[in-house]
């Protein structure tokens, strides 16, 4: 009980004291996770939306690949990218082959980090949008056709009406990604000032004992994850004391 407490405490002076480094950390997890997850939003909640509205050739196999995607272990698609963008890797060989140049460094770069990160929830936003968009009546989708809507129209009406579901989307993509430590680790190799973020901050003070350090990062890492998925779920709900 000691060391929960000592940690408590930890976590308010790291904060508090405005130390450099803590801030800094926290600010570059945001930033990777708030840009990947806005990335799988502008790809996850359109494919979502067809795979959900829409009966096409394929469309079973699209869905047991989101279905798939969406239990992916983070440190496999870490190896996966880290893989593709080594200087030995596909991507290299292409940048070569278009330019002749030197390739440049893309592993244990911020963007490296964002790209796995964006592997990981693209699927859970597009598999939770699609339920989402699927539960929503057929009926006023025809209503909305025999109006004269255009697809455009009909598919923001959709996602309207299914704003809950496709906010859980969401927010489980960010939950599945603020949290991730393998993926992140292994592109990103947790270079101070560069690369390190708050889960791989945490798993290195663990490595070094200093277990109430890594406690109080941890706490510092759940408040934020509580604090943004709160805003989440509040827009969520936003208006449905006007529904009956």
């Amino acid at each position: 009980m000691e060391v929960l407490w000592n940690a408590v405490v930890d976590a308010g002076r790291l904060l508090v004291s405005g130390e450099i480094t803590v801030w800094e950390i926290i600010g570059l997890s945001l930033n990777v996770s708030g840009v990947s997850i806005l990335i799988a939003m502008i790809i996850g909640i359109p494919l979502g939306y067809v795979v959900g509205s829409r009966r096409f050739v394929g469309r079973r196999f699209v869905m047991v690949l989101v279905n798939t995607g969406m239990g992916l272990p983070p440190v496999v698609v870490g190896l996966i990218v880290y893989m593709f963008l080594s200087r030995s890797g596909p991507v290299a060989d292409f940048w070569q082959s278009i330019s002749g140049g030197e390739v440049p460094r893309m592993l244990f770069t911020v963007p490296a980090m964002i790209v796995a990160q964006v592997i990981i929830s693209t699927p859970l936003v597009t598999g939770v949008t699609a339920a989402a968009i699927a539960s929503v009546p057929v009926e006023l989708r025809l209503q909305a056709r025999s109006l004269g809507a255009s697809a455009w129209q009909e598919a923001a009406l959709t996602i309207k009406e299914a704003r809950r579901g496709v906010m859980a989307a969401v927010v489980a993509g960010f939950g599945g990604i603020i949290s991730e430590v393998g993926a992140v680790m292994i592109v990103g190799g947790n270079i101070e000032h560069s690369t390190r973020v708050m889960t791989t901050a945490i798993v290195l003070e663990a490595r070094k004992g200093n277990f109430g350090l890594a406690l109080a990062l941890g706490f510092i890492l759940i408040g934020i994850s509580f604090a943004i998925n709160n805003g989440l779920t509040a827009l969520q709900h936003s208006g449905g004391r006007y529904e009956r």
